[in-house]
């Protein structure tokens, strides 16, 4: 093969990861920097470059790079986009304050709610109105049309976003504001939601269009250095971006839509977890993935992650639902339960140890990473406890210090609290442990699951590390740690296949729908998606189609999977609706009409086919011994080279198992057995 090499890039909040793929014999090999956060492609081109060169690959022996980022949910979180003016019917400009008026804390007198992205005087009404059928009520007025575009302009805006009052049911108006603006305002980034979500619910159709306003020109300047500094140093492949809800795109596509990647790194995390429970025979599996900032957990049921068509960015209230921008995107459903490894650790006002939201990140880092950073944070925590080998970090690239982390925990935790150094930061990784096994419980309860017959495969830096303590709170039967965690999501790229979902709303009774308009929605919404996925190559692309249903009365509706040939059969549709409901609530309506809402197709290319068969260890894989806590002391535990491990090889904890991306931390009563992909499965007696 003339280009047999694959990178899979991931940008975190503290490290950039990295994973070359050969596709020739499916060797992998991982690297990892800081990220660089004020230049985040400073990091992705410095890592490439010294995978190559460290494995002797020339630049273009690489056939592509797939990339997922953080930079569109840290755009929004950390409110760097550009100023965005708002356009709808005159009379909605305040829809994106009042949003659907729902407390996410009834209680609280000071409850606070994320400020709008627009501010008031760059939300402007237009006089228009479509009716709920989409029929026009009141022409679209161009002289005010014009003028509000104007004002906009001269006020500054760089985006706009254009959400009109059911433009989901005919988007004419709302492509006549886009004409205009053309005219008026040539330089301005424009979105429609007909375009980007044509989805039912204003509010939420809003929010999804301004966020992809906001941070669509920071989006495409990112896309424009990261491409040409990956073309100046002879990387001429495409590059791909990794989507949210587990496929991949080229580019083009990923520029147009940007709030599609809100969640591309965990996604990643996700379609890893799949690949590697499947090498090691399970298909229900808990993905739990610790990185540097926070921790995620989500569930893969029969070797499928579940998906969502909702999600939430910039939460004032990190864990409480509702306190955020709601999105309209496709997503692997994935809830944050806790902190990351460079998540601050800190005493409250009433005496307890509150671990993050806020990270140390890079720069200045945990104290421990000797680079101006003073707060204590789980990483400091974990070195002191002597999980982490202070002289052998990123394989000796890194010298932790133990000194700075002891006097960080001490004096702002230890102190405070009438604590020794040691139990205080012992006190910040049980903590952590604990509010994250009761999150991911919980969790799991909501989706009517038993938690006990989930594998856990547990990703990130810091996962391997509080993995085993978290499965025994939560009384898992194993855990599947796979090599290379620290660098799971980008792993995981290179596991997706290329896709995109459309969306599209019909509301209709599904007794009296419209079976030849439905088709000739369908047929338009496969066209697109196959003129998107032909960007990157894909010729056959396979088909699924998913309906949005609900009985007549209801607020909240259930996607159902529906089969080839089935779209034009009511009664086939109502089948697959009532078989996902009464999976769901373990009932169903037979006498309630069904009512349907929208579609989703998904247009995808193959799965790609990963052999991870791992090629036998070299050298002693046992390294020695060191001190380390569990529990109420010191234990002498066994160190453990990871990468010399060969299939068949047993380790019973207590054990610290290392490699360069992370350290599994196995406590006493637990086993380790190496199996043929080189995965560690755990068991507890």
């Amino acid at each position: 093969m003339r280009k047999p090499w694959r990178i899979g890039v991931d940008i975190g909040g503290t490290f950039t990861d990295f994973v070359l793929l050969d596709t020739r014999d499916g060797r992998l090999f991982n690297g990892k920097v800081l990220t660089t956060p004020h230049a985040p492609e400073q990091a992705v081109l410095t890592g490439i470059a010294q995978l190559l060169a460290g494995h002797d690959v020339a630049p273009d022996a690489v056939q592509h790079v797939i990339h997922g980022t953080t930079l569109v949910a840290n755009a929004l979180i950390e409110r760097r986009g550009v100023p965005t003016g708002f356009l709808t019917t005159a009379g909605f400009r305040d829809i994106p304050e009042i949003g659907t008026e729902l407390r996410h804390d009834t209680y609280d007198l000071f409850m606070r709610r994320p400020e709008p992205l627009v501010p008031r005087r760059l939300r402007l009404g237009v006089p228009e109105r479509l009716g709920a059928d989409g029929n026009v009520l009141l022409p679209l007025d161009e002289a005010a049309a014009r003028t509000a575009i104007r004002t906009l302009r001269d006020e500054g805006a760089q985006a706009l976003a254009i959400c009109l009052l059911h433009a989901f049911r005919n988007p004419l108006h709302e492509r006549r504001l886009a004409e205009w603006a053309r005219e008026e305002a040539p330089g301005l980034t424009l979105c429609l939601s007909s375009d980007l979500v044509p989805e039912i619910g204003e509010y939420e159709r809003g929010t999804t269009t301004i966020c992809n306003a906001y941070v669509q020109p920071v989006f495409e300047r990112y896309l424009a250095r990261l491409g040409d500094g990956l073309r100046g140093a002879g990387l001429t492949g495409p590059l791909f971006l990794m989507l949210s809800d587990g496929g991949t795109v080229q580019e083009g596509v990923a520029a147009r839509h940007p709030i599609r990647l809100v969640q591309s790194g965990p996604a990643g995390g996700v379609q890893a977890a799949r690949v590697i429970g499947a090498a090691a025979g399970a298909e229900d599996i808990l993905c739990f993935d610790m990185g540097g900032t926070t921790a995620k957990a989500a569930l893969i049921d029969a070797g499928q992650p579940q998906r969502s068509l909702d999600f939430e960015v910039s939460r004032v209230d990190r864990f409480r639902k509702g306190s955020g921008f709601p999105l309209k995107v496709p997503v692997i459903e994935m809830i944050e339960i806790g902190a990351g490894g460079g998540s601050i650790a800190r005493v409250d006002g009433l005496g307890l140890i509150r671990v993050g939201p806020d990270s140390a990140s890079s720069d200045p880092g945990p104290a421990c990473y000797g680079l101006g950073g003073t707060l204590p944070t789980v990483t400091d925590a974990d070195l002191l406890l002597g999980y982490l080998a202070p002289d052998s970090f990123l394989g000796g690239d890194m010298t932790l210090d133990v000194a700075a982390a002891e006097r960080a925990i001490l004096e702002h935790i230890g102190k405070p609290l009438g604590l020794s150094a040691l139990d205080a930061a012992w006190a910040i990784h049980e903590t952590v442990n604990q509010a994250m096994a009761q999150a991911a419980g919980i969790h799991t309860l909501e989706k009517a699951r038993r938690i006990e017959a989930y594998t856990m495969v547990p990703i990130g830096g810091a996962g391997p590390v509080h993995a085993c303590a978290i499965a025994r709170k939560l009384a898992l039967p194993r855990l599947v740690s796979p090599p290379g965690a620290g660098v799971a999501s980008a792993f995981g790229f290179l596991a997706a296949p290329i896709s995109f979902a459309l969306l599209r709303a019909m509301v209709a009774p599904l007794a009296s729908l419209d079976l030849d308009a439905l088709h000739a929605m369908l047929a338009a919404m496969e066209a697109e998606g196959r003129a998107m996925v032909a960007e990157a190559g894909v010729a056959r692309p396979l088909i699924r189609r998913y309906a949005a249903l609900r009985y007549a009365g209801q607020g909240y509706q259930v996607e159902a999977e529906i089969p080839e040939g089935a779209q034009a059969d009511r009664a086939a549709i109502r089948a697959a609706f009532e078989a996902e409901y009464l999976r769901l609530y373990g009932r169903e309506e037979a006498s309630l009409p069904v009512e349907l809402v929208g579609w989703r197709v998904i247009v995808a290319g193959p799965t790609p086919e990963l052999e991870l068969a791992g090629a036998r260890g070299e050298g002693l894989a046992r390294k020695g011994a060191r001190q380390a806590w569990f529990g109420s002391g010191f234990l002498e535990a066994s160190t453990w080279n990871r990468a010399a491990l060969r299939p068949g090889d047993r380790i019973a904890g207590p054990a610290l198992v290392e490699e360069r991306e992370s350290t599994l931390v196995l406590p006493p009563g637990a086993t380790a057995t190496c199996d043929a992909a080189l995965n560690l499965v755990v068991t507890f007696s």
